[in-house]
């Protein structure tokens, strides 16, 4: 009995990896602009300071075992910023015929600029996607896992402004 309770306990701890996927990768660059003209969901949009951030993400579409590259450029900001962070996120659905289930996962975030970040000053995107909470993107008829990131920037007093991106991760 103690052997099979072993044999289970080494098969749960056994990491898998998919093969290298057939084909190749077509780098798809982001050029974004972030303004309170450009957000969504914003309920009261003149009580938000203005503000004007650029930047670029290299490509969507990601190598796996490469990490997510690019920069980002504060231009302008009536409002002093706290923080800038990147934000990993799985998200997973189910679906049948009588509808979806969508669970997105927080798996990663960085801090990349921590208080008021310097006007026009390029802040690189560098992030190493973590080896046990991601895999490549798979769509089934009924499941899918995918991956979004988003850049959140946090402005005094207490404004969270967030853009998602979303990825497509392969291994090659």
């Amino acid at each position: 009995m103690g052997t099979c309770l072993d044999i289970k306990i080494k098969r749960a701890n056994k990491v898998y990896h998919a093969g290298p996927q057939k084909g190749k990768l077509t780098p798809s660059p982001v050029d974004f602009t972030i303004t309170p003209e450009t957000l969504q969901n914003v309920r009261e949009r003149a009580l938000l300071p203005k503000f004007l951030i650029r930047g670029h993400l290299s490509s969507t579409s990601c190598v796996i075992t490469q990490p997510l590259t690019g920069e980002l450029l504060v231009e302008s900001s009536e409002a002093a910023i706290k923080s800038i962070e990147l934000q990993l996120v799985r998200v997973e659905t189910c679906g049948c015929a009588e509808g979806y289930a969508r669970d997105a996962t927080e798996i990663q975030n960085i801090q990349i600029a921590d208080g008021d970040v310097c006007r026009s000053l390029s802040v690189p995107i560098y992030m190493v996607f973590p080896r046990l909470f991601t895999c490549p993107t798979l769509e089934t008829t009924n499941f899918k896992v995918e991956f979004e990131v988003n850049i959140v920037v946090l402005l005094h007093p207490d404004h969270l402004i967030t853009e998602n991106f979303p990825l497509k991760l392969c291994r090659m």
